[in-house]
């Protein structure tokens, strides 16, 4: 199907990405003997664009992506600005036989889960379908599918990521298009909606992302 492939996303302030970027570092160089990971390592997001993922959109034709923004727009002004902490690691579907390594929310999960149906609500109310994947708040940092590494990947995480407890302030949602090719894919913010009474702060990610309005 053509179009932008679009997302929704709550994405991390600059501390937390330093920390968690610190974090995958430990976890990448402590996976093997020598500091290497045994056999082919697993595919690790871009550190420069971690982010929560609230709704996948998909490709989106042109005419629609403005309909879409306005969504996002509605959705953030009906949610108050909020902290969420990660910590703790885990895998789907599971442990031994991962396909994506994840780091957990251990508070500010049901907010990012309201902040999650209220877009969900707009873009349905604006013509969309309804999501047909549960929400479940959590840090994708890697995909292993098929990799003979991933489980011990995940068990490294795991144990890099007990008592992590990661603070991160939420007071905007970001309208994103995944761009792939040339490796992992880039994040290119479409439009950047504000969460209701936040004001305009100092994060130079915010000030960066341009609206295509």
């Amino acid at each position: 199907m053509p179009g932008r492939r679009l997302f929704v996303a709550v994405p991390l302030d600059d501390a937390a990405v330093a920390t968690v970027a610190g974090l995958v570092e430990r976890v990448r160089a402590g996976t093997g003997p020598g500091g290497r990971v045994r056999g082919r390592d697993v595919r690790w997001v871009r550190l420069d664009g971690l982010h929560l993922t609230l709704r996948f959109i998909g490709p989106t034709v042109e005419e629609r992506v403005e309909p879409v923004a306005e969504a996002v727009r509605r959705a953030a002004d009906s949610v108050a600005p909020f902290e969420l902490v990660l910590d703790g690691a885990g895998a789907f579907p599971n442990d031994d036989r991962p396909r994506a390594l994840w780091l957990g929310v251990a508070r500010g999960a049901i907010e990012l889960g309201g902040l999650a149906a209220a877009v969900d609500r707009e873009l349905v109310a604006a013509g969309w379908p309804p999501s047909d994947r549960p929400f479940r708040a959590h840090l994708t940092l890697a995909r292993s599918d098929g990799v003979s590494a991933g489980a011990q990947v995940a068990r490294r995480l795991a144990a890099e990521a007990s008592g992590l407890a990661v603070p991160s302030r939420v007071d905007h949602v970001v309208l994103f298009e995944s761009v792939t090719g040339g490796g992992p894919a880039r994040y290119v913010p479409v439009e950047t909606a504000r969460l209701a009474g936040s004001e305009p702060g100092p994060d130079p990610r915010l000030r960066g992302a341009r609206s295509e309005r």
